[in-house]
């Protein structure tokens, strides 16, 4: 039992990218990954984004696989980790083989390290 545990949680944990390691690298000329706001929401809500990411909202990323470089690694983003938004957006693009993540505490989690944003 305590196994099963163990390679659940690795699992899970397999899923998701630290802030510092995607705002480290979009800081280099050939970054691998490119950072994807998945929310459903206008940009009257919204408001602001992580910094260079692009918008594709959840609903919207099926239609718009084939626009995207399967040589890069994506990094989704909802709003907070607890949301789902980020967790379909990262079924859908495992799905369709590419290399994605979740990022680790979201928007959310992003904007409470004072990491870089930008207005919309």
């Amino acid at each position: 039992m305590k196994r099963n545990k163990i390679e659940l949680l690795e699992t899970f944990l397999s899923l998701y990218i630290s802030h510092h390691t995607v705002l480290n690298s979009t800081q280099e000329e050939n970054s691998p990954y490119i950072v994807l706001d998945v929310r459903n929401a206008p940009s009257a809500i919204k408001k602001d984004k992580i910094l260079g990411s692009i918008e594709i909202p959840a609903k919207d990323l099926k239609s718009q696989l084939d626009t995207l470089d399967k040589s890069k690694t994506y990094v989704v983003y909802d709003w907070t980790g607890g949301t789902i938004l980020g967790k379909e957006a990262l079924l859908i693009l495992l799905s369709a083989g590419f290399e994605a993540y979740e990022l680790s505490g979201a928007l959310e989690g992003w904007k409470g390290m004072n990491l870089p944003i930008e207005e919309l």
